[in-house]
This record gives C-alpha cells, structure tokens and sequence, in this order.
C-alpha cells in the first residue's frame, strides 16, 4: 500500500506532508473537501465530485486555486505517483494561513492538499450479513447553522455521532434533524424500502446530496423502482422491509439492525440487492463511457 501527499502542486511522502499550525482549515475547521475513489483505473463521477467541492467553496466565500482541468491534473498526477491498483482519493482545500482568530481576511492563499493511498474497499461480509446502526442524541445540523449541503471540513457533529453509536455497539449513527426526521448517518445517505418503495431524507431534511444518492435515484428510474424523496418519521423503521445506506467509498450497503431492531427480516432484502448489482453494472458502464483513464 503506498500512500502519497500533494500539497500546492508538490508531491511528498506521508512523512514529509505538513502544513502550517496557522492554517485555518487546522484551527477551525476552515476547509471543503471531497472524496472520491477508481474503478478500473478510473476516476468515478470527477466532474460531479469537484462540481460539489466547487459548490461547496462558493457557499463559504472560499476561492479554489485551481480551475477544473487544474484539479484533474493535479489528482491524476499524485495517482501515478501513488501507484496503486486502485486509489483512494481525499482533496481538501482550505482557507489558508492566517492570524490566530476566526477573522478569514488575513488567509490570503488557500492551501490544496490531495491525499491519496490504497483503495481497498469494505469487508464482503458487511454486504451479505448489513450494518448495525442506532439513532443518536446528536443532531444534524441545521441549515441556518452549518448547511448539510456544504461539504466542509467542519466534522465535529458528525464525530460527535460516531463515538456515541461506537459506544452504543453499533457501527454507525443515525442522525435525526432538529424537528425529529431522520436525516443520514455519519458518513453515507439512509434509504428504506417499504412495499418495493424506495424512500431516502429529501434534501430539505438537512442531507448532504450525495453523488452515490443521485445514481442510486437514477437506477431507481431506469428499472422501474418507485422512489420518495420525502421526511421520514424515525418511527417508520419498525415498518420498513429493507434498508440501506450509501457512499462514494461504500457503495450500496445493507443495512439489517436498526435503532435496536431488526430491519425486515435480519438480512439484506431482495431490492436492496437488486439495486447492489444495478449498481455494479453502472459503474461499468461509466468506465466504459468515462475518458478519464490513468
């Protein structure tokens, strides 16, 4: 496994990866970023993922220092120099040393750094036996707060979620908003099935709009699958048949206990994995389409 850093153009081993303590992306979280991963040596929705990060720097008056075709450059050249089968990609951009307050106007130049190391995928046995999740006290942020949609580096809600779900024997967190509807889990988008529905959190809820989120939605439309976007109640878990969660690095996953429950029957449900191998054959067919080749 062989990891790699490029920090502004500058690629450096793990050891040699350092930025300022001035920097405001580490003292206050002043950053966005985006991960994304290769599927056969290419790199899976590119142009959604910093479309998203693009989105997300406008949304906190935050400049990027390199234009799309900077970025691509820049990610396919730390790739190479990573050499791995397949490649775990994280791009953060942050504000920039500056002064030691709040105050952004003295960070004058952002910083890029590009990690990437070995993409490995998760455990087989997570998708045949699912996840274990459980609501937690910590609530998504609201909009009027720190925006969902935003994709910053400003992650201490979401630690916050995690240690209490860990503490709780669960894998993950299920997070509610502040009116009580669930929203997503730490990391990934929440799905039911009820009745071969599929329903996700709308946007409105307080969800990030996940790139693995539109494709499943997309699926969904394709192959006939009815699909809501709407506020769910925590209490329709008792009621659903299936459920699952999804991501860049996940994929599709299972998700078979609930808040304490079982989902259905304990394990992964035929639409769930339908939409699995829809998924695999998707990713296909972008890598046949996709131009983008290492």
């Amino acid at each position: 496994m062989t990891t790699v850093i490029n920090i502004n153009g500058e690629i450096l081993s793990p050891e040699k990866g350092n930025i300022s303590v001035f920097d405001h992306g580490f003292l206050f979280g002043d950053s966005v970023y985006e991960v994304l991963i290769t599927y056969r040596g290419i790199l899976l929705k590119i142009k959604e993922h910093l479309q998203r990060m693009s989105l997300s720097a406008k949304a906190i008056g935050l400049k990027l220092p390199y234009t799309y075709e900077g970025f691509l450059n820049e990610i396919k050249r730390t790739i190479t120099a990573g050499n791995n089968k397949e490649s775990y990609i994280r791009i953060v951009v942050t504000r920039g040393v500056g002064e030691i307050n709040i105050d952004p106007l003295s960070c004058l130049t952002p910083n890029t750094i590009i990690y990437v190391s070995e993409f490995l995928g998760y455990s087989e046995g997570l998708y045949k036996d699912g996840i274990n999740l459980v609501i937690v006290s910590i609530k998504r942020n609201i909009k009027e707060s720190l925006n969902p949609g935003i994709k910053t580096g400003n992650y201490l809600n979401n630690i916050l979620a995690i240690m209490e779900a860990k503490k709780r024997g669960a894998d993950d967190g299920l997070m509610l908003n502040a009116e009580g509807f669930l929203t997503e889990s730490t990391t990934s988008n929440f799905y039911l099935v009820k009745d071969e529905v599929v329903i996700t959190p709308s946007l409105e809820c307080g969800v990030l709009e996940g790139i693995t989120r539109g494709i499943v939605l997309e699926l969904a439309r394709e192959n006939g699958i009815h699909a809501e976007e709407r506020m769910i109640r925590p209490e329709e878990i008792r009621e659903a048949d299936e459920a699952f969660i999804t991501s860049t690095t996940r994929g599709i996953m299972p998700v078979t206990i609930c808040d304490d429950r079982r989902v259905g029957e304990g394990r992964p449900g035929e639409l769930t994995k339908r939409l699995i191998v829809l998924y695999k054959n998707k990713l296909e067919e972008i890598v046949s389409m996709d131009s983008y080749l290492l």
